[in-house]
């Protein structure tokens, strides 16, 4: 079974926690050690971004991220290299975040190949068209049991949220709101009537909230209201701060404590 299927599945009562950063920042040879030191600190799935000079969905943190990554030498190759060397000590999911220009340099084929060899169990593409996925990409992707995780936010309708949920497999990514990635200090009403909303679709899929959450209000709204939660921007930050995946765990339970 596919590794993101498992973890739903053992997990039905359990609120989830999803950390992201960028693969090659702060360091380009640090990606493998940050991916198992979350592991041994309890974290539930890992999204590794995949650095890209134009990050449309991201804010100025993954940005900034990013560049630094790009600059110290990180690519889409050097990255599974990397996995691969972690692959056997890895046993949570991995998710890889990135944009279409570089996979589709890559090989969507290729793609798929390099991310089952690296023991990689899906990929988030925000810029991928849904028409796209599923006459392109989903073939390709089936064929290997990887999991394309789609996005939908609060401006997306009911409508296209039932075809996404018919259509994928795996979770679906809550987007707090339709903005940029970025903390925020608390979800305001107009987001808690869109977690509702989705609530009481009942959809197929489980679903993850991501974008904003950094305290333990955006925390608690996250996992009452999905599976789970996903951070970014929060701890992409305190691992630059801090040069150490356990620093940055350290401080980020902290905070979501407060």
């Amino acid at each position: 079974m596919n590794k993101i299927n498992k973890l739903f599945s053992d997990n039905q009562d359990r609120k989830l926690l999803s950390l992201y950063f960028c693969a090659g920042c702060p360091t380009l040879e640090g990606t493998g050690e940050v991916i198992k030191t979350m592991q041994r600190r309890g974290i539930s799935m890992v999204e590794v971004g995949i650095p890209f000079s134009d990050p449309m969905a991201d804010g100025p943190v993954i940005q900034d991220a990013a560049t630094t990554a790009l600059k110290n030498g990180m690519t889409l190759s050097t990255l599974f290299s990397q996995l691969r060397e972690i692959k056997d000590d890895v046993q949570i999911p991995l998710v890889l975040m990135g944009y279409l220009n570089p996979i589709m340099q890559y090989g969507i084929e290729r793609f798929c190949q390099s991310c089952v060899d690296s023991g990689v169990s899906g990929a988030i593409i925000p810029d991928l068209p849904f028409k796209d996925y599923q006459d392109i990409v989903k073939p390709i992707a089936d064929r290997y049991d990887l999991r394309i995780i789609m996005l939908i936010t609060p401006e997306t309708s009911e409508e296209r949220i039932r075809f996404i949920d018919e259509h994928t497999d795996g979770f679906i990514y809550m987007v707090s709101s339709a903005a940029i990635t970025g903390a925020q200090k608390s979800f305001d009403e107009q987001k808690q009537d869109y977690f509702r909303r989705i609530n009481a679709m009942h959809l197929r899929n489980p679903r993850m909230i991501g974008f904003g959450i950094s305290n333990r209000q955006t925390l608690q709204s996250a996992q009452q209201n999905a599976a789970g939660a996903i951070i970014g921007s929060k701890f992409v930050t305190l691992l630059s701060e801090t040069g150490s995946a356990d620093k940055a765990l350290d401080r980020l339970f902290d905070a979501l404590e407060q």
